[in-house]
């Protein structure tokens, strides 16, 4: 049962791990387009092409980064699930926790403070004010895709706990699962002692002396 129970709870946390990888992706693929119209604009790539003129833009390093992150995270947890290691479980763990801390901190700093947009330095490349006006339009469909990223993350923590609580694996034979705590090592078994009837005996050595008449 034990068994049965922490395969699917493997299983589950793969699927929602993999929700996780696919929002990482996304992020990078955007972060990839952000690149492209930064090259476009300014004839070069935004990396390694700071100067006084041209602050580096942070968001596009933020939204890679925070990609890579998403990534990085995915494939540990899939080792996790696959193994149920427990120190790849508790490393998973405090990623997650990590991640969540962030992103309640964001929403925190945006909700609570009004001026939140002074605590971010001024991005070159107009990819923040294009965000923050496609948030503010479509605020809605934005909301619920965050709620949505926050609960998978939530349950793959608790999934990740439950599947520590249960433990590794233990492989055993079906035949003898329970063969060794049963069984003593051959060289270390007793002598065996076969008990004989003795009418049995006796009638054996009278048909034996029979035969020899016969013959």
């Amino acid at each position: 049962m034990v068994r049965v129970l922490r395969s699917c709870i493997q299983s589950i946390l793969k699927l929602v791990n993999s929700v996780i990888g696919m929002a990482g992706l996304a992020m990078i693929l955007y972060s990839a387009w952000m690149i492209r119209v930064w090259q476009r604009e300014m004839g070069d790539l935004p990396f390694g092409h700071d100067s006084d003129d041209y602050p580096p833009p942070w968001f596009i390093y933020t939204f890679l980064g925070l990609g890579a992150v998403f990534c990085v995270v995915t494939c540990l947890g899939h080792v996790a699930a696959e193994t149920a290691n427990g120190c790849c479980l508790y490393l998973y763990m405090v990623f997650v926790v990590l991640l969540l801390m962030l992103e309640a901190a964001l929403t925190v700093d945006v909700f609570v403070n009004q001026d939140w947009e002074k605590d971010f330095p001024k991005d070159p490349s107009g990819s923040f004010d294009q965000f923050k006006n496609f948030i503010r339009s479509n605020y809605e469909m934005c909301k619920w895709v965050g709620l949505f990223l926050v609960s998978v993350q939530g349950l793959s923590l608790l999934l990740a706990m439950i599947l520590k609580a249960l433990g590794p694996h233990q492989y055993y034979d079906s035949d003898d699962e329970y063969t060794p705590d049963r069984v003593p090592l051959l060289k270390n078994a007793p002598p065996q002692y076969v008990v004989v009837d003795p009418g049995y005996a006796h009638g054996n050595e009278t048909w034996n002396r029979v035969s020899g008449k016969v013959n």
